[in-house]
């Protein structure tokens, strides 16, 4: 992991502070209240103003008073907030597989607690969500492929269940992606897990209703945010990135969410980042109502979407974190063949590693190969290179991957 600290700062609105020194706007100054090229943050209202046109701000870190400046991350002072870290995978996806495979275990068995409890009409034990999401933060830390195998390799439990923790892996990995530091990580894990922690006080039919709801139903299903709030609130949860995931998660960059309808940067950075993860994890999962679409179809749904429903920016970095074709994707190649994604060539996003299930009549192969096709590209002769030709849904040509118990060996 590497740390570098900028002397100048992007800054969302939604995260400026007083003491704050800003240096540029992400418009002309022409036009603005602001006289000068260059100004300190004095108080809410500068805020406010700054807010309603702007959508982010550049500052000066050296100028700034960052002894003034309110702390947005309880855990860090805000300079710590302000370094950019490169993170790298550490071991290999078959070292980490066993971490991982442990990881998402505990994850299991304290998210069935953690919802249980809520039914119950308990609080939350904060020491069990964070025995929950620590492991996941440091498998995802150590190789985030790793866990993206395990979580899409086997069955699901009910959706409540595996939404939380995909939630919670996803929220790491885009984390982890655009540079937070490991204190923010943890946030961000425990937010996703929680985010829809307000459902589990619903009747249980009316979750698995396979039926379009009524009014009266989708009014209820909404009441659920306020939920969510009552039981962090009851519970001591008082960190504003987790919040702020749970509180505006259903928001919509085009004000079209719930439940406040709030619009592009009125939505806090993490509730923003949380609606595209909350959002891909219900399309990827299978729901009562309709089967599960694939990664890589979730994407381009996404994509369409980006600066109407979702913030465009997040959406890339979104992308640019699981990739065009997301590790556990089955796909099928040139040569006819079906493999599944085992791992990313951040280098060369359309040739990552694959598993090769089949053979070319879409039979299932006895024994599976793992290739790696940016290497297998530089090969000189030009007639075996293999490529991606299209996604596949799980269970196409009769092979369901969570049948298989399938190790990666490198």
């Amino acid at each position: 992991m590497q740390t570098r600290t900028l002397t100048e700062q992007k800054i969302d609105v939604a995260h400026l502070a007083t003491g704050m020194y800003v240096h540029r706007l992400d418009r002309d100054w022409l036009g603005t209240p602001f006289s000068l090229e260059g100004f300190y943050i004095r108080s809410p209202e500068d805020i406010q103003t700054i807010r309603k046109i702007c959508d982010y701000v550049i500052i000066d870190l050296k100028r700034s008073n960052l002894n003034f400046i309110v702390s947005k991350y309880h855990e860090k002072p805000p300079e710590e907030k302000l370094k950019v870290r490169e993170y790298f995978n550490t071991v290999t996806i078959a070292e980490e597989l066993p971490k991982a495979k442990i990881a998402h275990e505990n994850a299991s068995t304290l998210a069935s607690t953690i919802i249980s409890d809520v039914r119950a009409g308990k609080k939350l034990n904060l020491d069990d969500v964070r025995s929950a999401v620590e492991p996941v933060v440091q498998s995802v830390l150590r190789n985030a492929d790793a866990f993206f195998w395990i979580t899409n390799l086997r069955k699901r439990d009910a959706y409540q269940y595996s939404h939380a923790i995909n939630c919670s892996l996803l929220a790491v990995a885009l984390g982890r992606h655009m540079g937070f530091a490991e204190s923010v990580l943890m946030n961000l894990a425990t937010g996703g897990l929680l985010l829809d922690v307000g459902k589990y006080e619903l009747p249980q039919d009316l979750l698995d209703n396979p039926e379009p709801l009524s009014k009266t139903e989708m009014v209820l299903v909404r009441r659920h945010v306020a939920f969510s709030m009552q039981v962090l609130e009851s519970s001591g949860v008082h960190n504003l990135d987790v919040i702020n995931m749970v509180r505006t998660h259903h928001e919509r960059y085009d004000g079209s969410g719930y439940p406040s309808h709030l619009i592009r940067n009125q939505i806090p950075l993490f509730g923003r980042m949380a609606g595209v993860i909350d959002s891909y994890d219900a399309m990827t999962s299978h729901r009562p109502y309709r089967k599960a679409m694939s990664p890589h179809k979730a994407l381009q749904e996404i994509y369409r979407q980006r600066n109407v429903l979702y913030q465009g920016d997040i959406v890339e970095q979104f992308m640019q974190c699981l990739s065009v074709y997301p590790t556990g994707s089955l796909v099928e190649l040139n040569s006819g063949e079906v493999a599944i994604v085992m791992a990313q060539n951040q280098a060369r996003r359309l040739r990552p590693r694959v598993m090769i299930l089949s053979t070319p009549d879409k039979k299932l192969k006895e024994a599976f190969t793992e290739v790696d096709l940016f290497m297998h590209a530089l090969h000189d002769d030009q007639q075996t290179h293999l490529e991606i030709i299209g996604t596949l849904e799980s269970g196409a040509f009769g092979i369901d991957p969570t049948e298989l118990y399938l190790t990666p060996s490198t």
